[in-house]
């Protein structure tokens, strides 16, 4: 799979699926009015990139090697390391009636940090290269806790004028708030329900104009928490972004770090994104 082929997909992520990440994002008054039906279920979910839409939304986001501020540096930019589940789905009687995860990626969710009362997908979303996910696609064999993806964790990393700092929180995949079985159900149900509140939108009109069409969803399953440097520090022209999923059974974070210092690493079982800002 090339990333020309997810322009035929649908982009739509996960909020607030990692614990305390809304609140350090700045985000956690304007989801206030969002109730969930558990304590620790994720928010709901946005859109950010629909083929085809006469909005912001239609222009297509993702790239794998620079990220533009175009010009929004004051804006407060944020990665969001995540997973990107690339998704078969099936739309019936203008439904969602499944959703089926075929591989896994490193994404990076790169977000507008002003609470300015527009919804979410307004912060998501605002050119050309203002997304990231890796090349380096890897198959699920089962979306479940005994399938591959439970072995992974995220972890992510700015460099900075040669200076390299822990920028998201290294953490499983399956600590995210709702993942697999849970996920999946959960993600069905929102596309097909969600209502339009607060920050987030009715995503029924959105399948509608490109379900038909569309090749598949692709999914930012969630942020993971801000090490002490990304709660801190805004991104600015210049900086590196690293955002690695990789198999933590099989290569140690020291790995990891070898990696993205420049060292000669075989890293066989990871996604590993790498962007420069611009």
């Amino acid at each position: 799979m090339l990333l020309e082929d997810l322009k035929d997909y649908l982009g739509f992520a996960v909020a607030g699926n990692f614990a305390n990440h809304l609140g350090e994002a700045g985000e956690a008054d304007e989801f206030a009015v969002v109730e969930t039906k558990e304590k620790d279920a994720p928010k709901g979910m946005f859109p950010f990139y629909i083929k085809g839409h006469d909005s912001f939304l239609g222009t297509y986001p993702i790239c794998d090697e620079v990220i533009q501020t175009h010009g929004r540096e004051a804006d407060n930019l944020q990665v969001e390391a995540e997973v990107a589940l690339i998704c078969d789905f099936k739309y019936e009687n203008n439904q969602v009636v499944d959703i089926i995860p075929k591989y896994f990626s490193a994404f990076n969710d790169f977000s507008i940090r002003i609470q300015d009362g527009n919804k979410l997908s307004t912060k998501k979303n605002w050119g050309e290269q203002t997304k990231g996910i890796s090349q380096e696609i890897i198959e699920i064999d089962n979306f479940t806790e005994d399938g591959v993806l439970s072995k992974y964790h995220i972890a992510s990393f700015i460099k900075r004028d040669g200076i390299v700092h822990d920028y998201g929180t290294t953490s499983a995949v399956k600590s995210y708030s709702y993942f697999f079985g849970q996920l999946k159900d959960w993600m069905i149900d929102k596309l097909n329900t969600q209502e339009d509140c607060g920050p987030l939108e009715e995503l029924t009109q959105f399948v509608k104009t490109a379900g038909d069409d569309a090749k598949g969803i692709l999914i930012a399953a969630g942020a993971t928490a801000y090490a002490d440097f990304g709660k801190k520090n805004f991104l600015q022209k210049g900086d590196e972004i690293f955002v690695y999923v990789y198999d933590a059974h099989f290569h140690s974070f020291d790995d990891i770090y070898n990696d993205m210092c420049g060292m000669d690493t075989f890293l066989s079982k990871c996604s590993k994104l790498h962007q420069t800002v611009e």
